[in-house]
C-alpha cells in the first residue's frame, strides 16, 4: 500500500474501523489480525475500540452458572445439555426425604385394635387348654393329708417358698398333730419350730391362734365355707380358696403372687387388688375350672414365666402371649432357665402326688439334706 501521511492513515483507519468487527476482551496489541495501522507503527488509535470494548465488559460480566442445588433443597439438577428437568423429575423424594419418611412411620406405628371381651375369653381359655396338656400333674405344692395341715401350711407359706414350709411342717405336724394339740402349745417351741419359714414370731401367733379357734369355734374341725374361713386369724380369701380347692373340691380361684403377674402379662386383666383380679378372672372361666386353672397358672409361673427372667423361647404358649420377648427368647438358652422337673430339677413337695412321679417329677429333699 506504500506509506501515507497522517491524513490517509486516519481515514484508512476509520474505514478499517467501520467495516472490521468491534475489538474485544481477548484482543491483544501483538495480533496480527490489527489491520494496516500496526504496519504504520500507529497503534494508539486501535488500541481505543479494544479498551472500550474491555471496559465494557468489566462493567457488565457475564452472568455466572448458577451452582446445582442441593439435592434436599430443590428439584434436580438439570440434565446435560441445559435441558431443565421435567415435573416427573424434580417431583421425585430424596433420599433424605425417604429415611424421613421411613423414620416417621417407625416411630408412630398404627395403634393395635383393642381385644374385643370375646376374643380374651377365647384367648384364656385356649392359654388354659394349653397349660393343662403341659402341667397334666398339676397340684398344691404343699404337703398335707388333711385340711387342718394344708390351712397351717398355707398360713405358713407366706413369705417364703413352698418348698422351705415343706421342709418345717414334719416336725411341726410330728409334735403338733391336732387343732387341739396346737392350741396348748407353748409359744417359743413353736417359735423354734418354724423359725426356717422366716417371721417366725409372727406365724406363731397366727397358727396358734388359728388353732384355738377351731377348737373354739368349729370343733376342731376346718369349715368347709368361705365366709366361716376368713374370719380365722391368718386366713385370707387366697388361703380359703386353697383350702376350698383342694380339701373340699369347692372351686376357688388362689391369686398368689405368681397368679397376679401371669395374668397381667397376658392382659387377662389390668387390675392389681387380689379380690378384684379374682372377680376379673373368674368371669372368664367356667366355675368348675377355677381350681385347676390356679394350679396351672402357678405351675407355669414357677417353671417357665419367672419374675425376673422369663424363658419365652421354652414356652409353650407363645403364640398367644402379649408379653412375649420380655424374656430370653433364644430356644437354646431359654431352656437354661427351666426350673423344677422342666429343668430336671427336685420339685417343692417332699411327698408329691404319684402322677408328678409319674411325670419324671424330683420329690424335694427334707430339711438339711446336703444341696
Amino acid at each position: 500500500m506504500g506509506e501515507q501521511g497522517p491524513s490517509g492513515a486516519r481515514r484508512t483507519a476509520k474505514k478499517t474501523n467501520a467495516s472490521a468487527p468491534p475489538a474485544t476482551a481477548e484482543s491483544t496489541p501483538g495480533d496480527r489480525a490489527v489491520p494496516a495501522e500496526s504496519a504504520a507503527g500507529k497503534q494508539a488509535p486501535a488500541r481505543k475500540p479494544a479498551r472500550a470494548a474491555a471496559s465494557a465488559s468489566v462493567k457488565s460480566p457475564k452472568p455466572a452458572k448458577s451452582p446445582k442445588p442441593a439435592a434436599s433443597s430443590g428439584p434436580a439438577a438439570s440434565p446435560k445439555g441445559g435441558k431443565a428437568a421435567g415435573p416427573a423429575a424434580s417431583a421425585k423424594p430424596t433420599k433424605p426425604a425417604k429415611a424421613a419418611k421411613a423414620a416417621e412411620s417407625t416411630a408412630s406405628p398404627k395403634p393395635a385394635k383393642p381385644e374385643s371381651p370375646t376374643a380374651l375369653v377365647r384367648r384364656a381359655r385356649r392359654i388354659n387348654r394349653e397349660l393343662a396338656e403341659v402341667y397334666p400333674y398339676a397340684h398344691p405344692e404343699l404337703d398335707f393329708e388333711n385340711p387342718f395341715q394344708l390351712i397351717v401350711a398355707t398360713v405358713l407359706s407366706a413369705q417364703t417358698t413352698d418348698l422351705r414350709v415343706n421342709q418345717t411342717t414334719p416336725a411341726l405336724f410330728a409334735k403338733y398333730p391336732t387343732p387341739e394339740d396346737l392350741a396348748a402349745a407353748v409359744p417359743e417351741e413353736v417359735e423354734e419350730i418354724l423359725r426356717p419359714c422366716g417371721f417366725f414370731r409372727a406365724k406363731t401367733k397366727s397358727v396358734i391362734g388359728l388353732s384355738k379357734a377351731l377348737v373354739e369355734n368349729h370343733e376342731g374341725e376346718v369349715p368347709g365355707r368361705l365366709d366361716d374361713l376368713v374370719k380365722l386369724p391368718g386366713v385370707g380369701r387366697k388361703t380359703a380358696f386353697v383350702v376350698l380347692g383342694n380339701a373340699f373340691g369347692r372351686p376357688g380361684i388362689t391369686v398368689d403372687t405368681h397368679f397376679q403377674r401371669l395374668v397381667r402379662r397376658w392382659k387377662w386383666t389390668e387390675e392389681t387388688e387380689p379380690d378384684k383380679i379374682e372377680a376379673a378372672v373368674g368371669a372368664l372361666f367356667p366355675k368348675s375350672e377355677w381350681t385347676m386353672l390356679s394350679h396351672h397358672v402357678i405351675f407355669h409361673g414357677r417353671r417357665i414365666c419367672h419374675a425376673r427372667k422369663p424363658a419365652c423361647g421354652a414356652c409353650p404358649i407363645a403364640p398367644l402371649c402379649p408379653a412375649y420377648g420380655e424374656g430370653e427368647t433364644d430356644p437354646e438358652k431359654a431352656k437354661k432357665l427351666l426350673k423344677y422337673e422342666k429343668g430336671g430339677f427336685p420339685g417343692q413337695r417332699l411327698k408329691p402326688p404319684q402322677s408328678y412321679l409319674d411325670a419324671g417329677g424330683i420329690p424335694a429333699p427334707p430339711l438339711g439334706a446336703a444341696g
